[in-house]
């Protein structure tokens, strides 16, 4: 009797590659963020890295240096100068931010503020200030010759701290940051306060928690997440400090130097002393500095959280 022969074992069906159209269509709704990411964020970014690895000589034209720029920079005093006030100020300025924009955050979402909507226009209002603007407005009100500060002691024939002062200059700058940004970071909060669940309050209230517990244990741990993010950007916006500092030189330029933060570093060796390479090279050293504090505070502040 005679065997058939094993059918042979069926071959698995080939992948079709999907058509033109298809893959056209995906980079169709990739490519309106794809293009401008590309130009205004990566092309500035790879175009700084490959200028701070140069260096224009008076003999010779531009030369590639590798990493002397960075040896250089790092070694300066007047950088690490110019970090360590930035740093000054973000102990200063972020923690009173963010605690100031949580209490009055929770101030609106307890719902027993008269008149909230009042309440929360105002400390918002001034968010929608220009930068420029409100540090001329508070050096105005800072000046001791000319302005309230001035006035107040003439009026009531006292002696006030000057404001602009070498020893008072970092938490002035500071209060004028507090003012534009208080008010932005507090309708974050709000808004994430507003998405916990209501069972959560109800579930409290039956277990007999009052409001500091109900603040504590079930508010602040459900907006952990928005609090990082919110301190991440304060964090960033503080290394980036330069308008404030800035406008205020004009008034005292004997106590804010051309160098008294990296962004006004860099600005000076670039528009002043024509040093674009050096400039470059600040810029990428404080994103990578920002980068890794940015991330330092992420991983602390997520640690634990659900």
């Amino acid at each position: 009797m005679k065997q058939r022969p094993a059918s042979p074992p069926p071959t698995a069906p080939v992948a079709r590659r999907r058509p033109l159209r298809q893959r056209l269509t995906g980079w169709a709704f990739v490519l309106p963020f794809a293009v401008p990411f590309l130009l205004t964020v990566v092309a500035p970014i790879v175009y700084t890295a490959g200028l701070s690895l140069f260096r224009e000589r008076l003999i010779g034209g531009v030369t590639f240096v590798g990493l002397d720029n960075y040896r250089e920079q790092l070694g300066d005093p007047q950088f690490w100068d110019a970090v360590s006030r930035v740093g000054i100020f973000l102990v200063i300025q972020v923690p009173l931010m963010m605690g100031f924009a949580l209490g009055a955050a929770l101030a609106l979402d307890s719902a027993r503020l008269y008149a909230p909507s009042v309440f929360r226009l105002g400390i918002f209002l001034p968010y929608a200030v220009p930068g420029v603007v409100a540090s001329l407005l508070w050096g105005y009100i800072y000046g001791d010759q000319f302005g309230l500060v001035g006035d107040l002691e003439q009026f009531f024939d006292i002696a006030l701290p000057d404001p602009l002062s070498s020893g008072l200059i970092l938490p002035s700058i500071s209060n004028i940051g507090l003012w534009l940004y208080v008010g932005y970071n507090m309708l974050v909060l709000y808004s994430a306060l507003q998405s916990i669940p209501g069972e959560l309050f109800e579930a409290a209230r039956i277990d007999g928690a009052g409001t500091w517990h109900v603040i504590v244990g079930i508010k602040i741990p459900a907006i952990r997440n928005t609090l990082v993010v919110t301190t991440i950007f304060s964090v960033i916006g503080g290394f980036q400090l330069f308008n404030e500092p800035n406008i205020l030189r004009s008034m005292v330029p004997n106590v804010i130097s051309t160098d008294f933060t990296p962004n006004m570093y860099a600005y000076t060796l670039s528009f002043a002393g024509q040093q674009y390479n050096s400039a470059a090279t600040v810029a990428m050293i404080m994103g990578v500095v920002t980068g890794v504090v940015a991330f330092v505070v992420q991983r602390r502040g997520m640690r634990g959280a659900v």
